[in-house]
Formats: structure tokens, C-alpha cells, sequence
């Protein structure tokens, strides 16, 4: 596993994989599938994973996060960078250092939490500072709401040294127009913000704004075609990213439709990479019927 602080070359070299966690039966963390999954993506090519929403860890259990945060770091390759989270409730946060602090991850991203927020607590006083100054390293912050912090606010914790990078997550209508991502773009360095939301606003957020990566869920099933899709945007080679791009596009639109999270989380399984189990509550599985949709799109995508 990799233990260098992250550069903006890291997050030019890798898509960052957004995986779901396995648990077995009893709804208990599953080493051996969580490292089938893990080996599959970095037979792709693909260097980042960040465990977030995806990987469920809004609801994981304190008592258990040391031994999922072992587990990940023994799993992956000593070139891998594995990005864990805390929170998303401050008080989770502050009680998962102590455990972080036995880790050599070389950051931790912030959950972003939307009730009983405003921008300046999340920046100072109760927040994100906080935190990095008890952990003693940079963090990702991670933008997914309009209302949960200001580009101002970002700005301050970038420029003091708190911020290792930032996925920004916000959804639009039209991906190319974002006065926030306009603005957070003219006040932080470009090179260390990604886009957070998949393949499909990649091209027009790596083109439009200068941003310097994309984190992806959909990578988890064709980590080598995701990976393609950066090398392409990257070498100007819009075509192809957008052909790659538009191969994604059935199972994102499922994902979108249904949920992101349960919609990745089955199709992993349903694709025979890696058995995911039940989905950890508050979640839940997907029904008959979207499973046979969603395997079926599922394997398309694997056989493209």
C-alpha cells in the first residue's frame, strides 16, 4: 500500500476506484471477497481506491473499522493507494483517529454530512480542521452539496495545509455549467481537485475546468475500459473517451435511476467479480426484477 503523501501525479495516473464493501451473510466485513474485488480493479491498471459512500461507510460500526481499515491495507498492492473515510457525524470522526493514527494511510476523506451543518462549522469550528489537526495529516474534502461548504471555506483550509485533495461531487443538469466549480477552480489549484461523479461529466469536467482526475463506481466492473477513458481525455483524444464514455452509460443510468450504491454494490456480484453480500442497512439489496436488469446491463459492459 502506498504511504507517500498524494500528489497531483497520482491523481493523474489512476482513475480512483469508488468500490463497494463485501459482508457475509451475517452482515460481518468479508476480507477474502473485499480483496477479490481489490485484485480485480488493479489487474485493470487502476492505482486509487477510495472507500466512501459506495463501501457504505456512513453506517460501518466503530467497532469494526480497525479491522476493515487492517484489511484493506494488507490487501492492496504496495503501489496501491488506499483512501479511507471517516465520519460523516463529528463525533464519529473525532472517536475514529485513534484508530486511523495506527495506519499509515496517507489520507482520510471527510464524509460529507447535510444535517445540522452550516459552511463555516464544517470548515472550523466543529469540523474538518478539527480533525486534520487531531489525525496530524491533510484530508480529502469532499463537495456533494451546494449548502455544505463554500468555495471561501475551501480555500482556507487548502491554502493552511488541511486539504490533500478534493473530489467535488455536485450533480448538475449541465455538468458544463457550474458556477461553483467555476469558482472553486479560480481559487484552489485545479490539480488537486477531481471529479467525483463517475464517467459520464468526466471529459467536460477535465476539459471545461482543468481538473485533474475522476473518481468512478462503474470502474469496479471494467477497471481497464475506466482507465482508458482517462488516458484518452488525457491525451486529447475526445473521440475515444467519449465512445468509452457512452459504454458506461446504460449501467450509470441504472445506478441513477434506482440507487448508485445498491446498483454497483449487486452488480459486482451479479458479474462474478467479487460476492458482495447483503447490502449493510440502512440499505438494502435489489429486488428480483432490478437484479435481472441490472445483470444483464452488468454483463454487456463486461464483454464490451
Amino acid at each position: 500500500m502506498q504511504t507517500t503523501p498524494v500528489t497531483p501525479d497520482d491523481l493523474r495516473a489512476s482513475v480512483i476506484a469508488v468500490p463497494p464493501m463485501a459482508r457475509d451473510e451475517n452482515l460481518v466485513f468479508d476480507p477474502a471477497e473485499n480483496e477479490r474485488l481489490i485484485k480485480h480493479i488493479e489487474a485493470g491498471g487502476v492505482t486509487t481506491l477510495l472507500y466512501g459512500g459506495n463501501a457504505n461507510f456512513y453506517h460501518i460500526a466503530l467497532s469494526e473499522y480497525e479491522t476493515i481499515l487492517s484489511s484493506l491495507a494488507e490487501s492492496a498492492a504496495t503501489d496501491t493507494l488506499i483512501v479511507p473515510s471517516a465520519g460523516p457525524s463529528f463525533g464519529n470522526m473525532m472517536d475514529q483517529v485513534s484508530i486511523l493514527k495506527n495506519f499509515d494511510f496517507p489520507t482520510t476523506m471527510v464524509l460529507p454530512h447535510t444535517i445540522l451543518t452550516t459552511p463555516q462549522g464544517v470548515e472550523t469550528e466543529t469540523g474538518i480542521r478539527k480533525f486534520a489537526e487531531k489525525l496530524g495529516k491533510p484530508l480529502v474534502l469532499y463537495i456533494k452539496y451546494d449548502n455544505y461548504i463554500e468555495p471561501e471555506n475551501a480555500q482556507r483550509l487548502v491554502d493552511d495545509g488541511v486539504i490533500s485533495w478534493i473530489k467535488y461531487a455536485i450533480v448538475r443538469d449541465n455538468p458544463a455549467n457550474d458556477d461553483y466549480l467555476s469558482k472553486l477552480t479560480s481559487l484552489v489549484d485545479p490539480s488537486i481537485i477531481v471529479s467525483g461523479i463517475g464517467e459520464q461529466p468526466a471529459i467536460i469536467h477535465l476539459k471545461n475546468f482543468g481538473i485533474t482526475g475522476f473518481t468512478a463506481g462503474c470502474v469496479c466492473i471494467r477497471p481497464d475500459l475506466s482507465q482508458q477513458m482517462l488516458q484518452a481525455i488525457q491525451a486529447d483524444d475526445i473521440d475515444t473517451a467519449e465512445k468509452i464514455r457512452q459504454t458506461f452509460e446504460a449501467l450509470e443510468d441504472l445506478r441513477n435511476n434506482i440507487n448508485p450504491v445498491r446498483v454497483l454494490h449487486d452488480a459486482v456480484t451479479l458479474a462474478g467479480i467479487a460476492d458482495m453480500g447483503p447490502a449493510l442497512p440502512l440499505l438494502s439489496n435489489l429486488s428480483v426484477t432490478e437484479k435481472e436488469t441490472v445483470a444483464k446491463t452488468t454483463n454487456s459492459l463486461l464483454n464490451s
